[in-house]
C-alpha cells in the first residue's frame, strides 16, 4: 500500500468515526437542550479550569459566541464565571457541581449508544487503539 493510500485510508476512518460519534454526541446534546459546542466545553471544564479567552482560541469562536454559550450555561448553572486568581483582568469559567452531574450522565449515555461499536473490540484492542489514537487527538492548544 502506498502512503497516499495508507493516508486516505487513516484520514477515512477518522471522519467516519468523526461523523459517527459526532451524531451520537448530537442527539445526546439534544435530549439535554445543549449544542454540540456546549457539550465540548463542558467536556473541557471536568477536568480544567480555562481562561475564556483561552477556551475561545481553542474552540475556534470569537469571545462573544462563547460568551453568549457560555451566559445560557450560566443561567442553567451548569457553568459559573470566576476573576482569575493571578490575572485580575481576566475571567475563568468553571463547571458547577450540576453542570459535572450532567456531564457524566451524558458521557455514560454515549458510552452506551458506542457500545455496539466499541463492543466489537477485546480489551486488548480497545487499549491498542487508545494508545493509537492519543497522539493524533492531542490537541495542539493546551488548556489550563
Amino acid at each position: 500500500m502506498a502512503i497516499d493510500d495508507s493516508e486516505d485510508v487513516l484520514l477515512d476512518g477518522l471522519v467516519r468515526s468523526a461523523f459517527q460519534i459526532m451524531g451520537v454526541l448530537t442527539r445526546i446534546g439534544a435530549d439535554h437542550d445543549l449544542s454540540l459546542t456546549q457539550l465540548r466545553v463542558l467536556g473541557i471544564l471536568r477536568d480544567r479550569r480555562p481562561r475564556m479567552s483561552d477556551l475561545a482560541a481553542f474552540l475556534g469562536l470569537d469571545k462573544s459566541t462563547l460568551s453568549g454559550l457560555v451566559d445560557r450555561a450560566v443561567r442553567r448553572g451548569l457553568m459559573v464565571r470566576v476573576p482569575n486568581p493571578t490575572d485580575k483582568r481576566a475571567v475563568d469559567v468553571l463547571i458547577t457541581d450540576a453542570g459535572r452531574e450532567l456531564t457524566e450522565q451524558m458521557y455514560e449515555e454515549a458510552r452506551a449508544a458506542l457500545a455496539p461499536a466499541t463492543g466489537r473490540l477485546d480489551d486488548s484492542q480497545r487499549r491498542h487503539l487508545a494508545h493509537l489514537l492519543e497522539p493524533v487527538l492531542t490537541p495542539p492548544l493546551t488548556l489550563r
